[in-house]
């Protein structure tokens, strides 16, 4: 795939953003709806995907943003897919061995992202994408979610119903060595975090690595704490 260097100028709304393409300014379309204050930041180089799409309203999608000499991947829905992906790889050893694999699973009122079963076994993966890194650990989200607490909560309620129930962390900065709840921005999302760990639901954390020509995960777990840090407002 070819993008297309730009440098990042303004982010009017969590939809778009003001890109200088070879001397123009171009309106784009921001696959993200985090905050990202830390990496969209003015003069920020950013690679982004065309479209041929003539009904859409933006002919281009920031797709990666360079940040600490590394790309960064800020297309958050693409995070499903790549665990998705390596899942069928094998390269996620905890998620091997199951026969059924299935994208996106309705469980009541909400969307599981990734559904795992056999014969006698099923796992419900919930993903998320995490972009903020503060000295050196990964942290999520970067701005409240209700929608993520509720995410939890199902996971939570499968649990305790007799299934096998994963929320899966994928780091997107290749800068992010280690992962912590954001208490900061969010201490809903963090204590019901730690909730569903109590309860028994598992938590994976992996890392990506970030190629303008693909995008893979690194098969290696990545350590956490759930914990709030003493010096953590």
């Amino acid at each position: 795939m070819d993008y297309v260097r730009g440098i990042f100028k303004n982010r009017p709304n969590r939809f778009i953003a003001e890109v200088e393409v070879d001397g123009n300014l171009e309106i784009v379309h921001v696959p993200n709806t985090g905050r990202c204050k830390e990496l969209l930041v003015e003069d920020a180089v950013v690679w982004l995907k065309p479209s041929d799409n003539p009904k859409r309203k933006t002919k281009f999608s920031l797709h990666f943003v360079e940040n600490k000499n590394v790309l960064v991947s800020l297309y958050s829905q693409q995070a499903n897919s790549i665990v998705y992906d390596a899942i069928l790889d094998g390269k996620i050893k905890e998620l091997s061995g199951y026969s059924i694999h299935q994208r996106e699973k309705t469980v009541d009122n909400s969307r599981i992202d990734i559904y795992l079963a056999d014969d006698s076994r099923q796992c419900y993966v919930e993903v998320k994408g995490v972009t903020l890194i503060v000295d050196g650990e990964a942290r999520f989200p970067d701005a409240p979610t209700q929608r993520g607490a509720k995410h939890l909560k199902e996971l939570i309620k499968l649990k305790k119903q007799g299934n096998r129930c994963v929320a899966f962390f994928l780091i997107q900065h290749p800068a992010g060595k280690f992962f912590r709840p954001n208490w900061e921005n969010d201490p809903v999302f963090s204590q019901t975090l730690n909730e569903a760990y109590d309860n028994g639901v598992e938590i994976l954390v992996y890392r990506c690595d970030n190629q303008l020509d693909g995008i893979t995960l690194i098969p290696e777990p990545i350590n956490f704490d759930l914990k709030k840090e003493d010096n953590d407002s």
